[in-house]
């Protein structure tokens, strides 16, 4: 008898995707100038068959970072790897997702302050020259490899732009900054997600005004995101 496998993922068609996360640039609500300097790099990069420009995207929590870092990849096409810098703690961390990155990929790196300053100095030539270099063996018998990576590029962000050194800052062809939503963005983002999330909203203004305290749970990731209707519910 065939085995039959324990669990299946459930089989959803787009129209039932709940996810409250943008998957499009276009599909973005605010950063509007953000986006179509982004949008001007994005074609332009296509165009030439080169890898976008490492980016760095700086700004208070919640403003869209994370979903830049990952809608960007998709309209690239291109595959994405992503990591946190806190787990960074040494060269050999970072090895794993320089050497797997495929041409015209995206590494993302998120919290990218909280790199080790080893870990952030043996990226310097990742970023400008595709290359690393490994040291195998000790003390006499040392020898150093130099290692090609593939053409990719580094996205970062961080909540605290000015712990980040300036060679480091210096090496990102773009830098982002994002500022706060307005009401009326915040609203929009009410409106998408409680339609997502099947909550009607009766009071759209009221909701909103909720809406500057509590935007972080409704506009961010799964992570901090409640995708309960009754959650919703409780805030209208």
């Amino acid at each position: 008898m065939a085995r039959e496998p324990i669990l299946q993922p459930p089989m959803e068609s787009p129209e039932e995707d709940r996810d409250l996360r943008p998957q499009r640039m276009r599909d973005m609500v605010g950063q509007r100038e953000v986006y179509e300097r982004l949008q001007i790099a994005i074609t332009s990069a296509v165009k030439r068959g080169e890898p976008l420009g490492h980016i760095l995207f700086d700004g208070p929590p919640g403003l869209g970072k994370t979903t830049f870092a990952t809608c960007i990849p998709r309209d690239l096409g291109a595959s994405c790897q992503i990591a946190s810098g806190a787990t960074l703690k040494a060269p050999k961390d970072l090895i794993p997702y320089l050497t797997n990155a495929e041409e015209r990929s995206i590494l993302f790196i998120d919290e990218i302050h909280r790199m080790q300053k080893a870990v952030e100095e043996f990226l310097y030539p990742a970023m400008e020259d595709f290359r690393i270099d490994l040291t195998l063996g000790d003390g006499v018998n040392a020898r150093t490899i130099n290692m090609s990576l593939k053409p990719f590029t580094l996205i970062g962000a961080t909540t605290r732009t000015g712990l980040l050194s300036a060679p480091l800052r210096d090496r990102f062809q773009m830098q982002q900054h994002l500022d706060f939503y307005s009401l009326e963005e915040l609203a929009e983002i009410v409106r998408r997600n409680s339609k997502k999330l099947q909550v009607s909203i009766t009071d759209e203004s009221r909701l909103a005004a909720a809406a500057r305290r509590v935007w972080r749970i409704i506009a961010s990731d799964g992570s901090a995101t409640t995708r309960s209707p009754r959650r919703m519910a409780a805030l209208r």
